[in-house]
C-alpha cells in the first residue's frame, strides 16, 4: 500500500506505526502512582532489643492497594519492629522482601497502630509513608 501522505490522510502502514507508539507511551500512564507523604521516622535503639517484639500474623490478609493493585500478607509471616512514625510501629519483613505498586515498585514495610491495625507502608527507599484508603484490621500474635 501506499507510503504517502494523500489529500491529509496517512497511509494505513504509518498509521499503524503511529497507532503502536502512542499505545507504547500510554502504558506508562495506565498505572496511578503510589501517593506518599515525606515522613519522620525513628529507628528503635539496637541498645534495645527488647522494646518490641516480632509480630506474627496468625491469618493471611488480602489488602486493597489505593492503586488498584492488591497484595497477600501471608498467615505466619514474621514481622520485625525496626521504628516509630507519627502513624504506627513500623514493622519490616523478616527472610523475605515486601513490596506495594503502582506505576513503579517501592519496597515496603507495614506501619501497624496499638490496635493492631494496618494503617498503611513505610518506603524505607524514600524515607515516606504511604496511607490505605482504610486500615486493616490484621490478625497477630507477638514473639518472643
Amino acid at each position: 500500500m501506499g507510503i504517502s501522505k494523500m489529500g491529509g490522510v496517512l497511509a494505513p502502514a504509518r498509521s499503524l506505526r503511529v497507532l503502536a507508539l502512542a499505545a507504547v507511551f500510554s502504558l506508562g500512564a495506565c498505572a496511578p502512582m503510589v501517593v506518599s507523604a515525606p515522613v519522620d521516622f525513628t529507628p528503635i535503639a539496637a541498645s534495645k532489643p527488647g522494646e518490641l517484639h516480632d509480630l506474627k500474623l496468625l491469618t493471611p490478609a488480602r489488602l486493597a492497594l489505593p492503586t488498584g493493585y492488591s497484595r497477600d500478607l501471608a498467615a505466619n509471616s514474621r514481622w520485625r519492629a525496626v521504628g516509630h512514625i507519627p502513624q504506627g510501629t513500623v514493622y519490616r519483613p523478616v527472610d523475605s522482601v515486601f513490596s506495594i505498586e503502582g506505576r513503579q515498585v517501592h519496597e515496603a514495610y507495614l506501619v501497624i497502630d496499638r490496635n493492631a491495625a494496618l494503617q498503611g507502608f513505610y518506603l524505607p527507599g524514600e524515607s515516606r509513608y504511604s496511607p490505605l484508603d482504610k486500615p486493616v484490621q490484621l490478625s497477630t500474635g507477638e514473639l518472643q
